[in-house]
């Protein structure tokens, strides 16, 4: 099958590339600077201007799956995340709903429509909260990262008066060792100044990158499935539970929490990503068929890190 990934060329896109490939696919990322960025061998990168069908609409076929994945990342591309100004937040809404836009008008445009369109979202659908668990029939959240999944879901969700097969990945924190939010775990740690975050209590709905990578495969090749679906790990874990798993691998102490209001004077409302979480379920995943390779947090981090 061809496969077109718009955001090819970020950390996720890269990995799901190789993994594609792999697999036999034929593979094409779309990219805004398809130049500079590095995509494994074997990879036809495209430019796109990530608002438009233009110079790759024409590849869009029968036989074809698009994964979109694109949109300016959220904590920015730097080591510590970046503070959401207005313009920001205008950024990341308007990036991905330009892009889901440009998604449509080339699945609109195709004779043959494609097999599947993977659209790309986030646990942050949900909103935030310790006491409940939520499912893909839990209802929306409503702040600002529940509004931007909202928006970013909707803007393909004509596919489905096309007869297109859509699927929606709500992806919970990725664990990468190169990549995403444990690099910037691990600084602290290494330094024996590690602990939790906030209060210690809110929930990390993480994935394995490998599981993530397989999810997303599955979910391609799988032609039963459809809907929403969560690629969060089975067994979420508090804040604290992640610091003392990670502590662990390390061989590092977990003793040195990060008061909340210090995480928010620093990093202003985007630290809301971190010290409020949600407890997410893939029930559908696992319903579908979906086997985990790491359901629990420390062997996820041991394989990662060890």
């Amino acid at each position: 099958m061809r496969i077109i990934i718009t955001g090819g060329s970020g950390f996720i896109g890269q990995a799901l590339s190789s993994l594609l490939l792999a697999s036999g696919h034929t593979v094409i990322a779309l990219s805004r600077s398809p130049g500079t960025a590095r995509f494994a061998a074997g990879v036809q990168s495209v430019k796109w201007d990530a608002v438009s069908a233009a110079g790759w609409g024409h590849l869009v076929d029968a036989d074809t799956a698009v994964v979109h994945l694109a949109g300016e990342s959220v904590a920015g591309d730097s080591f510590f995340p970046r503070r959401w100004s207005v313009q920001r937040k205008e950024l990341i809404m308007r990036s991905r709903v330009q892009s889901g836009q440009a998604v449509m008008a080339a699945v609109r445009a195709a004779r043959e429509k494609p097999a599947v369109v993977v659209q790309g979202s986030a646990v942050g659908f949900y909103g935030t909260g310790d006491a409940e668990q939520f499912t893909e029939r839990s209802p929306s959240g409503s702040d600002f990262m529940a509004q931007v999944c909202r928006d970013w879901e909707a803007s393909t969700d004509e596919l489905a008066g096309l007869g297109v097969r859509r699927v929606i990945a709500r992806i919970g924190l990725p664990l990468n060792a190169t990549g995403g939010v444990l690099p910037r775990f691990l600084l602290p740690y290494r330094l024996f100044a590690g602990g939790p975050f906030g209060s210690g209590k809110q929930y990390f709905s993480w994935i394995h990158m490998a599981d993530l990578l397989g999810a997303l495969r599955f979910l391609i090749e799988e032609r039963s499935a459809s809907g929403a679906f969560n690629l969060t790990a089975p067994q979420p874990v508090t804040n604290a539970q992640f610091g003392s798993a990670l502590g662990s691998v390390l061989h590092r102490p977990s003793l040195l929490p990060v008061p909340r209001f210090a995480f928010q004077l620093a990093f202003g409302e985007v630290a809301t990503v971190i010290l409020d979480g949600q407890r997410v379920m893939p029930a559908a995943l696992q319903a579908a068929g979906y086997k985990f390779k790491f359901s629990e947090v420390r062997a996820a981090l041991q394989d990662l890190l060890g």
